[in-house]
């Protein structure tokens, strides 16, 4: 059986992950072009972890130009069976203060353009996974523990609207959000849910709040230098969370994600095109 393997995905102010041994730097080249940055290969508290920073060190690369598809694939050849998505996120809920962390279980899709990055099927095949329940229900109870014992307020559950960005919501879209029942918005975790899911990738998302959004009354609109104050001030809180999730992995067990392909690649596998077929060997190819 293959070493179990933590990908952590920094979001906005997670650039870097202290603490892990056995370091090395890898960039895997994949189809669908280079990842955000290096992948740093190591192991924090006896697990195998791989770190990849989302917008690249240095925050270089917008929410619309991420390439969401060679992240999870560069992770899936790494070895990586599981994913936590570190990302900054708006309250839309006067209980989820600034500073608050929450593990989201839906999403709604405010995202326009970005229909190539959200999956590894088309030119010549066709998928459809099942994605009602976007995250890991198994892993997304184990960061729940892991955040608790880092000592955070974490709030259990929640809708994650994700808009297209880089601007902030209007007034006027922000109270939609909050009327439609949804808690928090960003701008980034969607796609990679999606694609892990198609990978067979365990997938939970520690969501840092970092804001009001622009709907709260008695509260700034958002700026985004007081945005990153409070991302530094979360940032080692992440931290600790990963620290205390790596070497508590649960089993992939009771959950979708080990067998999500098993019935959704419905077309025939004969006229697949050999080259589809290697570029999709890492994600698919047990059932190519």
């Amino acid at each position: 059986m293959a070493e179990r393997t933590l990908g952590v995905i920094g979001g906005s102010g997670l650039y870097e992950l202290p603490g892990l041994t056995d370091v090395e730097r890898v960039r895997p080249k994949t189809p669908f072009g280079e990842p955000s940055d290096e992948i740093v290969v190591g192991r924090l508290g006896g697990t195998r972890l791989c770190f990849l920073p989302r917008h690249g060190r240095g925050h270089r690369i917008l929410p619309s130009e991420l390439p969401f598809r060679a992240n999870v694939y560069a992770l899936k050849t790494l070895g990586v069976d599981s994913i936590l998505a570190v990302s900054a996120v708006g309250s839309l809920r006067e209980e989820i203060v600034p500073g608050h962390l929450v593990v989201p279980n839906q999403f709604i899709d405010r995202t326009r353009g970005r229909t190539e990055e959200s999956t590894f099927f088309g030119r010549g095949v066709v998928a459809h996974v099942q994605f009602a329940d976007p995250f890991c229900p198994v892993l997304s109870q184990a960061l729940l523990g892991a955040a608790r014992g880092a000592g955070a307020t974490v709030h259990e559950g929640g809708t994650y609207v994700c808009m297209e960005g880089p601007a902030f919501s209007t007034r006027a879209e922000s109270h939609l959000y909050r009327s439609w029942g949804a808690q928090i918005i960003g701008m980034t975790n969607l796609q990679e849910a999606k694609l892990a899911r198609e990978a067979e990738l365990c997938f939970a998302t520690l969501a840092l709040a970092t804001d009001y959004d622009c709907w709260h009354a008695s509260h700034d609109d958002v700026h985004i230098e007081d945005i990153l104050k409070i991302i530094a001030a979360n940032a080692d809180l992440a931290r600790q969370t990963v620290a205390g999730l790596a070497p508590a992995l649960p089993e992939r067990t009771g959950c979708p994600c080990p067998t999500a392909l098993a019935t959704a690649i419905i077309t025939d596998r004969a006229t697949i095109p050999p080259q589809v077929k290697r570029d999709l060997a890492p994600i698919a190819g047990k059932y190519l």
